[in-house]
Order: structure tokens, then C-alpha cells, then sequence
């Protein structure tokens, strides 16, 4: 599956969302019952970290917890409707030569709940129109919107990706585990930024600024025009890496030697290199914080993770997954789920010259079973892990196109 980047479907967004009224942080979130932590169950979707959030006490839905948003973002207005909530301000949000992309509006004084336990008072949020980047349908799961700083600026924030656990502390009460390195960051309009070596190649390497996004499912963005050491890897392909508000977010992506954090050193990791005019409302954070790039969930899910804003600092320690091979998608497909149940399957791109093109498979191709598995039975996660699974694994496919049930067979192979 190509890289999903939830910090990119917002980022145009945010300098709407810094005018708005500040009484979310005045109030904001508590733990229930004089509690100083709280640990409960999530879902871990393509690096990405998804927990239930109820509305107002009444709907139940699921957000991603996203350390580069600063106020809660909901990504369909048809969910505060069902709540008669009024909204304070209408806006248009517009992309480059001002041409219209979303309707977006603000409602106030909203209640979030996150079971069992954490409970926030006053919080503004920003309501798209409509879902127009499909969540869901590029997850395979329901989900309806986008967590950021109002947790993070409360609490000790601990990310379990192994175990699929998240543990918020009061900061007065947090205690260092063993075996945990400590980071410094800089909390910069909201957001956390770690400085960390990028070596390229064995002979060129440069130390940057990186915002540490948990909302971004890639590894390692880097802004190919923010340091002049910085150089493409020879071998390279260019490809759709996200999507954005303004569209598809295309880049060249290609394998570096190393990254640098603190004492880790992992090696042989993809980087994506975005193309500056797909990639503007990014690497542009709001107020023109300056970085080299970003960091995201195929890199933190690597680790168990404690986000210590209030006291500006990142704790990191390696888990199961550490020594997990980086590969970039070795089938060349990405699929999309459709349908009320996100049961059927669909085929969105096919990359130019990959292994699935040359096996004649195309977009708009519906997946009917992989591996001898029913689509039916799976859910887009497992199809996306069949397909990742490891270079020369043969993948066989049944697919439906033009009232014909087809069947296709290649192997997954790394393009990079």
C-alpha cells in the first residue's frame, strides 16, 4: 500500500484552526476520578494510531492520535448534525491560485470522552464538509477524525505499538521505565520537532530538524530543497507517496543508509522525498516553522514511545520490531475499501512497470481473493500484509472486471 499521511490531509487546514477560541485549552482533558494514569486499548492501522473518542457523551467514533494537529479535527459534518451542534464560523479552505478544496466549519464548547477514563471539557473542533480525503476507505477502518495537542499538552503520553496499549500520566507522576533513552525536542506552534543525522550514503550525511509525526504512517520524509548536502538516491523510483488536500502527493522514494536518533542508529530505511509543489501544505508548517523533513509511524512504531511535551522531551526504547526490513510496496498496488462494511475491494493505482501492472492487473479491478482467501473474509489491513509480506512470495489473485472473474499471479518484489 502506498504511504498514508494523515498530517497531509490537514495541513492547509491548521492556520484556520490557530485563530480559533482558546477556551479548549483553558478546560481541556482531566482523568476521571483523581487518577494519575490510565491505560487503555487501541488499534494500530498502518502505523497509525487509532482510539475511541465519544461525542458529547452520546457518539461513539474512533480518531487518529496525531502529535502534529493542534486542535481536534473531525473529518465529516453529517456526525455533528446527528448532534444539532452549531457551528461559529464557515470557512473555505483553498489550495494554491486559490481554487475551492474543502468547506470546513467550527463548533465550540464540544465534549470529548476517551474510555475508561479521560474526560475534556470546552474543546473546539474544526468539521469538514464532507470526508473528502476517504479515511476510511484508504484505512479499511471507520474512522472519523484527529487527535493532536490538546491531549498531548496534558499529559505523559505513552504509545505501545507492540502491545497496542496507550497510557496517559499526570507529568508529576510519570516515572522513566528502564531501558528508555531520553530525547530532547522543541515544541514549536504545537508541534515536536527532534534533531536527528540522516546519512545518505556512506560518504554524505546532515543533521536536521525533524517534526515527529505519529499521524503520518511513512518512516522518513525528507525536503530535498531544505539542506544543500541533501542528494536523491541513485536508485529511485518517483511515485504517489500520500494524499492531500490538493490531491495525490507524489515524491521519489528510495532506500538511504541510516538515520540517527539519540544512540539509535537504523539503517537501510526508505525515505521519501516529496515534490515541493504536491507537498506544500506539509512541509509548510503553519507560521513557517522551518524543518528538513518529518519522521513518522514505520519509524516510531519501531519503539515504544512517551511524547513528554510539557517538559520537551521524547523517551524511546526499542521494541520486537526494531530490526523489522524496511520495504516499499512490493506489489505495486493500492487498494481501496468501498461498501458501508468496507468489504468490497478495489484497485486505486497500479504503479507504472511494477510487478502487478506487468501481471496485467488495473485500476478499477475489484479483488475478489488473495491467496485463496475470500476479500470478503479479510479486512483491507490483512490484504495490505499479504502483499508486504516478503520479496519472491508468489501472490495469487481473483479479480473482477467488465463481468469477467480474472486470475492473476506475481511475485512481490522490492522496487528500491
Amino acid at each position: 500500500m502506498e504511504v498514508f499521511a494523515v498530517r497531509s490531509l490537514i495541513g492547509c487546514a491548521l492556520v484556520f484552526v490557530l485563530s480559533l477560541p482558546t477556551r479548549a485549552q483553558t478546560l481541556g482533558f482531566a482523568l476521571a476520578n483523581g487518577k494519575s494514569r490510565v491505560e487503555f486499548p487501541i488499534e494500530v492501522i498502518n502505523n497509525l494510531v487509532v482510539l475511541p473518542v465519544i461525542i458529547n457523551g452520546q457518539l461513539p467514533l474512533k480518531f487518529i492520535l496525531d502529535t502534529g494537529v493542534r486542535t481536534a479535527i473531525l473529518t465529516e459534518k453529517a456526525y455533528t448534525d446527528i448532534l444539532n451542534l452549531s457551528y461559529s464560523r464557515h470557512y473555505m479552505i483553498s489550495g494554491p491560485g486559490g481554487e475551492k478544496l474543502i468547506d470546513a466549519y467550527i463548533t465550540n464548547n464540544v465534549t470529548l470522552d476517551i474510555p475508561p477514563g479521560v474526560h475534556g471539557e470546552g474543546h473546539a473542533m474544526l468539521v469538514l464538509e464532507k470526508d473528502y480525503l476517504e479515511l476510511r476507505n484508504f484505512l479499511g477502518i471507520d474512522v472519523h477524525g484527529v487527535l493532536g495537542y490538546e491531549l498531548f499538552s496534558r499529559f505523559m503520553v505513552e504509545v505501545d505499538y507492540e502491545r497496542k496499549t496507550l497510557t496517559l500520566s499526570r507529568p508529576h507522576r510519570f516515572r522513566k521505565a528502564r531501558k528508555y533513552e531520553v530525547l530532547p525536542i522543541t515544541i514549536e506552534d504545537t508541534k515536536p520537532y527532534v534533531r536527528a543525522r540522516v546519512h545518505l550514503n556512506d560518504s554524505t550525511f546532515f543533521t536536521g530538524k525533524f517534526l515527529v509525526d505519529s499521524g503520518a504512517s511513512h518512516g522518513l520524509y525528507v525536503d530535498k530543497d531544505s539542506n544543500d548536502t541533501i542528494q536523491l538516491p541513485p536508485k529511485r523510483i518517483h511515485s504517489i507517496i500520500g494524499r492531500g488536500l490538493g490531491g495525490v502527493i507524489t515524491g521519489e522514494i528510495g532506500r538511504i543508509k541510516s538515520i540517527t536518533l539519540g544512540n539509535f542508529n537504523i539503517g537501510d530505511l526508505i525515505a521519501n522525498f516529496p515534490d515541493a509543489n504536491s507537498y506544500y501544505d506539509t512541509l509548510k508548517a503553519a507560521r513557517d516553522v522551518f524543518r528538513n523533513g518529518s519522521i513518522g509511524g514505520e519509524l516510531l512504531s519501531r519503539f515504544n514511545v512517551v511524547f513528554d511535551f510539557p517538559g520537551e522531551r521524547l523517551y524511546l526504547r526499542r521494541n520486537a520490531q526494531y530490526k523489522r526490513e524496511f520495504y516499499y510496496n512490493m506489489s505495486g498496488l493500492t487498494v481501496r475499501a468501498k461498501g458501508s462494511q468496507l468489504k468490497r475491494f478495489e484497485v486505486d493505482e497500479v504503479r507504472e512497470n511494477s510487478t502487478a501492472a506487468r501481471a496485467d492487473i488495473q485500476r478499477g479491478d475489484i479483488v475478489l481473493s488473495v491467496q485463496g482467501f475470500k476479500a470478503a473474509d479479510l479486512t483491507l489491513a490483512e490484504i495490505n500484509s499479504l502483499f508486504s509480506s516478503k520479496p519472491g512470495k508468489k501472490i495469487k489473485l481473483e479479480i473482477y472486471r467488465a463481468g469477467a472473474t480474472l486470475r492473476r499471479e506475481f511475485l512481490l518484489e522490492s522496487p528500491i
